[in-house]
């Protein structure tokens, strides 16, 4: 019997999904684990892989659209079978979402749309016409349905306009497009077509976060100096040993793979920067669990390395090495998106030589690591020689950490990074 794939909930926090692309067509075989289409959720692109082996009858959405969890996507049954109609569908039952598996892709499981509401009292909401999922979504996200615009037939509201309000801006401005018109070059020549890009799922949450971020967590923020030339110099020692004994696989150690061991290291010295508000309380955590930026074409993601205060250097390269690589073959699970306790954000290597990052909900501080520059120092004997010189910004959550502990913790992770043989200990 043919069965029906809905969009599912990839992630803890998604409502809608985006069909970047198909890699299927109608009438194609397609069995377990081959990848049926990209979906870009609030947090990345993934990779759609099925579980239902059989033939592709119909693909009800095409490449661009923007579907609700739990819309039909397409239809996978026997060779010659009729494709059923979404419409017929019997609706899931209302359960938490099933966990996601961990595999070289996304699974296409049908997500269970979120539990039932309690039923509202009559209102003007009770009697806009908006389709039940749009109802649940808007009570979940705060949002009063009679104030909605809707696109659906008949002016009824549905689930993308329920996302739309809940991903903008709470602001004074009209509704429409901000007028940004400029007048176009006076040769008829630009540096790139004047346009309005679409903004697509990641981009618009991480708007979102980071104004929900710099609008709710009173940001203060500290900045440290730092002598690299040792870490330099040991990062150089540690690698040319690996390559003698591994040759062209060997691992390559990055500086920013001795600042996030060094950042498990200093955290343990001072756990009061590894904590989370939590409204009433400070939850402090017993683990820590680091994330750092990973910068895609479409935007940024954070994975995060897993009880990085047990592991070792060699440990935590590996690990970070093998999370870039699925974050730029859009293959990172929710899972490993999820649960940071601390943020290691690192421009180095542009060339940015100092900034402050905005704090990565709910973590209670991120760490910002400019590049390490060659500049004149006053040495221990008051000499002026060249040196090699980092600075690193903290921005911290007033609420849950003050400057003191602020300030404890870039001086432990001074110290260690100006002795970083401390960390092969």
């Amino acid at each position: 019997m043919a069965e029906i794939i809905d969009m599912p909930k990839l992630s803890d926090t998604m409502s809608v999904g985006t069909l970047v692309k198909w890699n299927i067509k109608e009438g194609q075989k397609v069995a377990f684990g081959d990848i049926l289409a990209e979906v870009e959720t609030d947090k990345a692109t993934m990779e759609l892989s099925c579980t239902v082996p059989g033939t592709v009858l119909k693909i009800y959405a095409p490449a661009g659209s923007q579907l609700p969890v739990g819309d039909p996507i397409c239809a996978i049954g026997k060779a010659g079978e009729a494709a059923p109609d979404p419409k017929g569908k019997p609706a899931a039952p209302k359960a938490a979402a099933a966990p996601i598996p961990e595999t070289t892709g996304i699974p296409c499981i049908p997500a269970a749309p979120a539990a039932n509401a309690a039923p509202a009292p009559q209102s003007d909401a009770s009697r806009t016409s908006a389709s039940p999922y749009a109802r649940r979504m808007a009570e979940k996200a705060a949002l009063n349905v009679a104030a909605l615009a809707g696109t659906g037939p008949g002016g009824r509201v549905v689930a993308r306009d329920v996302a739309a309000a809940a991903s903008a801006p709470v602001s004074a401005a009209p509704a429409g497009p901000v007028n940004v018109a400029v007048a176009p070059p006076a040769d008829g020549k630009g540096i790139q077509p004047d346009a309005d890009v679409p903004v697509g799922g990641m981009r618009a949450t991480i708007a979102r976060r980071l104004l929900e971020s710099k609008n709710t967590v009173p940001h203060f923020y500290l900045e440290v100096e730092v002598d690299a030339a040792p870490l330099m110099g040991l990062r150089e020692t540690l690698n040319k040993r690996l390559a003698e004994q591994g040759g062209e696989t060997a691992l390559k150690l990055s500086v920013n793979d001795f600042i996030l061991k060094a950042s498990a290291e200093a955290l343990r010295r001072v756990p009061a920067v590894n904590a989370s508000w939590a409204g009433t309380s400070i939850r402090q955590h017993s683990a820590v669990h680091l994330s750092f930026g990973v910068a895609l074409e479409d935007g940024l993601v954070t994975p995060v390395i897993r009880d990085a205060h047990s592991k070792s250097l060699r440990d935590i390269a590996t690990d970070a090495k093998a999370l870039i690589g699925k974050a730029r073959s859009k293959k990172l699970s929710p899972a490993e998106m999820s649960g940071s306790t601390f943020t290691v954000t690192n421009l180095g290597m542009y060339g940015v030589t100092g900034f402050f990052g905005i704090i990565n909900v709910p973590n209670a501080a991120i760490l910002s690591v400019g590049a390490t520059i060659k500049k004149p120092v006053i040495d221990a004997n008051d000499r002026i020689v060249m040196g090699h010189r980092m600075v690193i910004g903290l921005s911290g959550d007033h609420r849950v950490v003050d400057g003191a502990n602020g300030a404890q913790f870039l001086q432990a992770l001074k110290q260690i990074l100006e002795e970083p043989t401390l960390i092969l200990i």
